[in-house]
């Protein structure tokens, strides 16, 4: 995919810090311009707002990622939330 390298490297500077975002969102904008920035930062937002509704729906976690999660989830207490238990 074309410039996928800078486009994951954007998304994951989402979820770090803002120097990361920053040198992520400049190299983006330097090889696809200011429209295509655009377009990856609404796509990242997208994502973000499509996890929140499937959080908020109470959507079960996948078995994978429940296995993949369970000590994350343990050290964080995050199973004390009602919906975390309910089937």
């Amino acid at each position: 995919m074309p410039y996928g390298c800078l486009l994951v490297a954007f998304a994951e500077a989402v979820l770090e810090d803002a120097g990361a975002l920053t040198r992520a969102r400049e190299a983006l904008a330097a090889a696809l311009g200011p429209a295509g920035l655009v377009d990856a930062a609404g796509v990242v937002g997208l994502f973000n707002a499509i996890d929140r509704v499937a959080d908020a729906t109470g959507i079960p976690l996948e078995t994978e990622k429940a296995a993949a999660s369970a000590d994350l989830r343990t050290a964080l207490d995050l199973d004390r939330f009602s919906l975390a238990t309910r089937g």
